[in-house]
């Protein structure tokens, strides 16, 4: 069987919203909603032609079970076009593109929406004690975002691990990042977002989304909130560190709400749905790697990547790492001999800057890696995550 090539096609974002900010009062079944919408305004799609609907969500629930399907009923999509959901963690935006493009090259399909969603303001805190009744005693809720990150690897065979932020303070000491290595690299990733903002680099990607108010007028949200004009290294310097090392509120990754989708289409079948090609999929890899050191994830997957593709650093116009920690990205860095001042890295920001809503990040570095390549004239844009649980995913794309 001669595999097709994927064509990406409209990808495009919501803005990112805060933890509990003005997306918040949204659900993630809306936002999956108001992103479909968008995408079949903006690449002119015929919904009947729409096939299957992947979408990632991080921290799902039973108030939209399967939200792919969920969010294309919510946007009217022909009862026809099935949809589903998968979670792999950090990684599950990229993974939505890359299950959907499988599904084109192999034939099962000629269109599909892939993307994701997350609304981490809404996620619930939940019980596992009273299934069964509970006649005395305390129930505990959980908070699904806390418990997610500490019981992201098996207790008996790994022991606890207390969340994302020990594994990057594993790292610190591991890789000898400092304090101020990781303040220095959070400044350079706010200043970029903050500075393609203004010169407008986000604007065709993003989708507007308006939030109804109680009173008065919807409110319409067009940027991003999480990114900060004026951080420097004295507003860096005045922050604590949150467990006793050197990660910080300022140089961690956010809580965010977001969602992002695109179409990938069959290649012979473009022409025909009048869609045109703004990259094709290329290559792709995951890869394991302990837990307790999860953000060197991007290192093993960038290996198995590269010894399947025959590619190298040499090939890579555009580099988009995934902003967990930034010693995280400075131990991938390093495990990779790629200098922290590349140009082709993460130029406009990522997710210490822009925010990492789990479900949607992939799709939103993917709209923006996507739109910065065909600024620059690039070939080929790799994008890479680590994972919750000691994984890491990469993907090779390429201009059309």
């Amino acid at each position: 069987m001669t595999l097709r090539r994927a064509a990406i096609v409209a990808p495009c974002r919501a803005p990112v919203g805060k933890f509990g900010g003005t997306l918040s009062s949204l659900s993630a079944g809306e936002l999956g909603k108001i992103i479909l919408e968008a995408l079949v305004a903006r690449s002119g799609v015929d919904p009947e032609r729409i096939e299957d609907v992947v979408f990632a969500q991080g921290y799902g629930n039973g108030e939209a079970p399967a939200i792919g399907r969920w969010a294309a009923l919510a946007a009217g999509f022909p009862l026809s076009v099935a949809g589903y959901q998968l979670d792999r963690r950090c990684g599950s935006g990229l993974q939505a593109v890359i299950d959907a493009a499988m599904m084109v090259q192999t034939g099962a399909a000629d269109v599909v929406v892939a993307g994701g969603v997350e609304s981490m303001s809404n996620v619930e805190h939940y019980t596992t004690d009273i299934r069964d009744g509970k006649r005395m005693g305390n129930v505990t809720l959980h908070d699904r975002l806390t418990r997610g990150r500490l019981m992201s690897q098996p207790v008996e065979r790994f022991g606890v691990i207390s969340g994302m932020i020990e594994t990057a303070e594993n790292l610190a000491r591991d890789y000898g990042i400092s304090r101020e290595d990781a303040d220095a690299y959070a400044v350079r990733s706010h200043r970029r977002a903050a500075a393609a903002w203004d010169a407008g680099k986000f604007d065709a990607e993003t989708v507007p989304v308006t939030i109804p108010q109680k009173r008065g007028d919807p409110m319409v949200m067009t940027r991003d909130e999480g990114f900060r004009a004026d951080a420097s290294m004295e507003t860096m310097g005045k922050l604590k560190p949150i467990e006793g090392g050197v990660v910080t509120a300022g140089n961690a990754s956010q809580q965010n709400d977001g969602a992002a989708a695109c179409l990938v289409v069959a290649e012979d079948k473009l022409d025909e749905l009048g869609l045109e090609p703004v990259a094709w999929f290329h290559s792709w890899a995951a890869a394991g790697c302990d837990p307790s050191r999860m953000g060197i994830g991007p290192v093993p997957a960038v290996d198995r990547l590269f010894a399947r593709n025959s590619l190298s650093w040499s090939d890579i116009d555009l580099i988009e790492l995934n902003e967990a920690f930034a010693p995280q990205v400075l131990a991938v860095l390093k495990g990779w001999g790629v200098d922290p001042d590349d140009d082709r890295l993460n130029p406009n920001g990522s997710g210490i800057s822009l925010g990492h809503p789990i479900g949607a990040t992939g799709g939103r570095i993917l709209a923006t890696m996507l739109g910065e390549m065909h600024r620059r004239g690039s070939r080929y844009g790799l994008e890479t995550m680590c994972i919750g649980g000691g994984q890491g995913i990469a993907a090779v794309f390429e201009r059309a």
